[in-house]
């Protein structure tokens, strides 16, 4: 019985990466871990019980190669990781062009590192393995961090961010978004929990106006996916797009900073009539 999901089309890649570090199978990734004390596919389960067999093996894989390595620091491991999960993307796929599992790793890596502030996660409606995601990042980085890692869910609509604050004990954040100004403010905050999921804090967001400037605030100093660009020789935080009459739409409502887009006249158009029809 096959292991993982679509295991023909990735063994043969796989099989190739372990032999660079001496590894036979990836079932022998699991034993050179279980013997070094841990057992990530467990880990992974535990995180998340959703998630498919090839993500269980692969950070074996990147687990067992992290060991072949010596590395000596958890940004370092991460690494590693990063290399397991790459060689189970699939040969001519979308995730083995862009990188994804070396993606992954690097990711890892820039959390465990002290220089990283926070993580904010932009989450759908939907985002219940967001949310376990964000449980796991809170409970294993910061065992590797001097200062614990900031974690936020952010672009959740407010009731769904409540709702998923509630049953997995984040804090809950509400906040009220101006349009004419760009600029978010808390209105109140509620703890869910006491222990460590209370530390992931969950934005709710009706729309990508209140999505954007609610993850520039808590993270704007912070290495994120979520930030948006900084013009050069600016230290200006970047305001959010406001809405505006149709007329003065022209101004101030490029997605980019007025640095790197510079505002162009709302010039009126007049359209030529329509031709009647002929029968």
């Amino acid at each position: 019985m096959a292991l993982f999901e679509s295991y023909e089309r990735r063994i043969e890649k796989i099989n190739s990466v372990l032999s660079q570090y001496g590894i036979k199978t990836v079932e022998e990734c699991r034993e050179i871990c279980q013997a070094a004390g841990f057992d990530p596919y467990e880990i992974v389960k535990g995180i998340q019980p959703i998630c498919f067999e090839n993500a269980c093996w692969a950070y074996c894989v990147g687990a067992a190669i992290a060991l072949k390595k010596n590395v000596a620091t958890a940004a370092e491991a991460a690494e590693a990781i990063g290399e397991g999960l790459q060689a189970f993307c699939i040969s001519g796929s979308v995730a083995e062009d862009r990188k994804v599992g070396l993606g992954h790793g690097n990711l890892g890596a820039m959390l465990l590192r002290d220089e990283t502030k926070c993580f904010a996660f932009l989450a759908g409606h939907e985002s219940f393995a967001a949310a376990e995601g964000a449980i796991g990042i809170v409970r294993n980085a910061n065992k590797a961090r001097k200062e614990p890692l900031r974690v936020i869910l952010n672009g959740l609509g407010k009731d769904a961010a409540q709702i998923i604050s509630r049953i997995n004990g984040f804090t809950y954040v509400q906040t009220q978004f101006d349009y004419g100004t760009g600029e978010v403010k808390v209105v109140k905050e509620t703890r869910y929990s006491e222990g460590e999921r209370a530390n992931v804090r969950c934005y709710g967001a009706d729309d990508v106006w209140r999505a954007w400037p609610s993850c520039t605030w808590r993270a704007w100093t912070c290495p994120s996916p979520a930030t948006p660009p900084t013009p050069p020789g600016s230290s200006t935080l970047w305001r959010a797009p406001t809405r505006r009459s149709a007329t003065s739409r022209g101004r101030g409502t490029s997605l980019w900073p007025p640095a790197a887009a510079p505002a162009a006249p709302c010039i009126p158009t007049t359209w030529p009539p329509v031709p009647p029809a002929t029968a």
